[in-house]
């Protein structure tokens, strides 16, 4: 049986991931700060889930958790993270730039670093980023956000890079890049192409098990990150 540690499980994408991995045969860690939730999901599958309450805005308890799955499960094959904040705030309200920033970008950046070290001792692994379209450009309403996705872009690709010193060649890096899916982080009402949760999480699953190193979901979001990455910033200026 193969193991692999989902953070970010308690609802979306990451819940659904964990319920994926599951029915593949997986034991799965989740984690996330909702402990209810992820009861809920034990309660569904005693035998193959273990829950580890934990906020990834706290880097100390990450390390605390992670070391505390990897010393029960032995070896891990796939670490997949899901956690992420996104707040609309074009007036700068401080707060809620300090909570994007220590989730999508200390947070998530202690996680990276602690699945990478591992897969590197082991030899072997799969690290599955969840980032998003906003990471291709800059936006007024939400630009920690979207500058904390662009981070964790160049965070990934740059793991991938440095996977070149694994001998193995048995480490995979993917980063996922989602329009806007049906969840609770999507913004606001008429959202263009929206994608249905379960769709998303379908393609999502498909790119991990195929170690796609990018993967736009759905997948005609890749057209709008090429529109993305030619426009010019004056006319993003007028449009956003």
């Amino acid at each position: 049986m193969k193991n692999a540690i989902v953070f970010g499980a308690t609802s979306g994408i990451g819940k659904s991931l964990a319920k994926l991995l599951v029915k593949d045969g997986y034991k799965v860690a989740v984690t996330g700060r909702r402990l209810e939730l992820l009861e809920e999901l034990k309660n569904q599958f005693p035998n193959q889930i273990l829950i580890k309450q934990n906020d990834i805005q706290d880097v100390d308890e990450v390390e605390k958790v992670f070391n505390e799955i990897v010393t029960e499960f032995k070896v891990i094959d796939t670490v997949i993270q899901s956690s992420g904040v996104a707040y609309i705030n074009p007036k700068f309200e401080w707060d809620k730039e300090q909570q994007s920033i220590n989730t999508n970008v200390l947070g998530v950046t202690k996680l990276y670093t602690l699945a990478y070290n591992l897969f590197k001792k082991q030899q072997f692994g799969h690290l599955v980023g969840i980032t998003s379209i906003a990471s291709i450009r800059g936006n007024r309403s939400a630009p920690v956000y979207f500058a904390s996705k662009a981070y964790q872009k160049a965070y990934l690709e740059s793991l991938f890079i440095k996977t070149k010193s694994i001998k193995s060649n048995k480490v995979f890096i993917t980063e996922i890049r989602p329009g806007f899916v049906n969840t609770a982080m999507a913004f606001g009402d008429g959202i263009f192409w929206l994608v249905p949760l379960e769709k998303a999480v379908k393609q999502i699953y498909t790119a991990i098990k195929k170690k796609r190193r990018v993967a736009y979901i759905s997948k005609r979001w890749r057209l709008v990150a090429w529109v993305l990455k030619i426009v010019p910033t004056w006319l993003l200026k007028k449009a956003t």
